[in-house]
């Protein structure tokens, strides 16, 4: 499997890879060592919660290298007036019967709090491609299912500014 990510997104997360292997890793170590000096291992809360940021760094070393290895990269580009990737989209739910305003982003940004929805979600996978004006049916599952209208769409661009997911 794949995920599709943007030149930006492989940017980032190749960052975030160069600053835990240049900076964090040593001074967890150091911290591993320090805290290894208190005394017996069997009783010494420090070691234990020093061991435990190391390893969950080097978890997250091993997660971001692996979905730079396996992404499939894709561009960001769309017609001017279809609803494509980091696009802001004016829609009417009809279900809730009010207006709501989304971003659409790779899986690695999603923010549903922020407003930020993949476009690999129900709703990201109904609005792509899609016009302003449009009444498009979001599948949720095959008992959740409602309408949303297209307002508006304002076109967006790749521009670093979104983090990205932590896991």
């Amino acid at each position: 499997m794949h995920d599709e990510l943007t030149q930006v997104d492989i940017q980032k997360m190749q960052e975030e890879v160069d600053y835990r292997i240049r900076e964090l890793r040593p001074k967890l170590i150091e911290d591993v060592q320090t805290a290894r000096a208190f005394g017996d291992l069997s009783e010494n809360y420090e070691y234990k919660v020093a061991k435990q940021e190391k390893n969950r760094n080097e978890s997250r070393i091993r997660y971001l290298q692996n979905m730079i290895r396996t992404a499939h990269v894709i561009s960001a580009d769309s017609a001017e007036d279809v609803v494509g990737l980091f696009d802001t989209i004016v829609m009417f739910n009809e279900k809730l019967g009010k207006e709501q305003t989304i971003r659409l982003v790779t899986t690695l940004r999603q923010d549903v709090l922020k407003g930020l929805i993949s476009k690999e979600s129900p709703v990201g996978k109904a609005l792509l491609g899609r016009r302003a004006g449009e009444r498009v049916l979001v599948k949720v599952s095959p008992e959740l299912q409602y309408y949303v209208e297209i307002r508006s769409i304002q076109k967006g661009e790749d521009d670093a500014s979104m983090e990205i997911s932590r896991y």
